[in-house]
């Protein structure tokens, strides 16, 4: 990276991946601050920053670039505060999931870039952190108008160099692409798998007879209510329109399934294929049929962790999986789910160089 010294203001899981990423990519120098000292701590156990500051101030005081990974609903105060107690040759940047709020109260906007990469997991804090988490992954950027030309290229540059692809957006626009692709899936999660919940059917447990497709499309059911209620209150209006659309859909599909018409349904199954394997195809080299790895694992801290890491190190794309424990004797199964047959070949391939036993299945719906 061409500045020599980084500030990342936040160091939870995306903050602190930021810091190894960075360490990693180059020589530069890290200072991480966050009002949570225990969270500061973790970052510097972890390896992600060289050093902690007690206060704001001092860790942006002679930063080049200042990374700010606060929570969404104080991230433009923050970024302000940022902007406010750097010196002027500081370019900040910020990696929020909303992006029109913050970008419209940055009080220097000529110094600021947004940024949102897209990617992250379950877990949270620097103790997962990762330096390949943003390994092939878009990363947002939505400068201002009056954001400087120089300050653009060191942020897209930055963030070229940890891995990920930088994509220039309008913050209005972005917020209504991430309502969509992002928002709308973890909302409909949560109904989904509340509708389930809350049902029984002449007695029956929908959630003891779950099959895998409402495993799949409720993944992300659950997730951090903290970070996750304030993404839906901050972007609720691009969220509402996605909603509102989405309510269309259901109520052609509501008319179909009465009038009886098989040819809408054809046509609508094979217009989703389509446009799944259009998505496939921009992420995966091998954009074919979804691959399920079941391997046998044994009783061992971190087991879950080296196996993922050490796929990710191979540019193998987990699109999910499972750990199901049996028993400290016996050992239990890992469930990886891989897109495209070769990708999911080359997966067990390198497992089973490391003595893993692996078992590789197509997956389909069931019926």
């Amino acid at each position: 990276m061409a500045s020599r010294r980084l500030a990342i203001v936040g160091t939870g899981l995306i903050g602190a991946s930021v810091g190894l990423a960075a360490k990693r990519a180059g020589d530069v120098q890290v200072v991480g601050f966050d009002p949570d000292g225990a969270s500061s701590k973790a970052a510097a156990a972890r390896g992600a920053v060289d050093e902690t500051a007690e206060s704001l101030e001092s860790a942006v005081a002679e930063a080049d670039l200042a990374i700010v990974a606060a929570p969404v609903a104080g991230l433009p105060a923050q970024v302000a505060a940022v902007l406010e107690a750097s010196p002027e040759s500081c370019t900040v940047t910020d990696v929020g999931s909303t992006k029109a709020a913050v970008c419209a109260a940055a009080p220097v906007p000529a110094r600021f870039v947004g940024g949102h990469p897209v990617c992250g997991s379950e877990a949270r804090g620097a103790d997962n952190a990762s330096a390949e988490l943003f390994e092939g992954a878009t990363w947002f950027l939505t400068p201002l108008p009056e954001s400087e030309p120089d300050r653009y290229r060191l942020v897209h540059g930055f963030v070229s160099s940890l891995g990920a692809t930088p994509v220039a957006v309008d913050p209005v626009a972005h917020d209504r692409l991430v309502a969509l692709t992002s928002h709308l899936p973890h909302a409909l999660a949560n109904l989904l798998v509340n509708q389930a919940g809350g049902n029984r059917i002449e007695g029956h447990e929908p959630l003891a007879a779950a099959g895998g497709s409402l495993r799949d499309m409720t993944r992300v059911a659950g997730a951090n209510p903290r970070i996750w209620v304030d993404i839906f209150l901050d972007n609720a209006a691009p969220l509402r329109e996605s909603l509102a659309e989405h309510r269309k859909s259901l109520e052609r599909l509501d008319r179909a399934l009465e009038r009886g018409d098989a040819g809408f349904l054809a046509r609508w199954i094979g217009e989703a294929a389509g446009n799944r394997r259009r998505m496939l195809a921009d992420a995966y080299p091998d954009p074919g049929a979804l691959q399920q790895l079941r391997v046998h694992v044994t009783d061992r801290p971190g087991i879950l962790a080296g196996i993922t890491q050490a796929l990710g190190a191979e540019r193998i794309n987990i699109e999910d999986f499972e750990l199901q424990h049996v028993s400290p004797d016996r050992g239990g199964t890992l469930t990886l789910l891989i897109t495209g047959e070769a990708e999911a070949r080359r997966a067990a391939d390198l497992l089973e160089a490391q003595g893993y036993g692996v078992v590789v299945a197509p997956v389909l719906g069931e019926q």
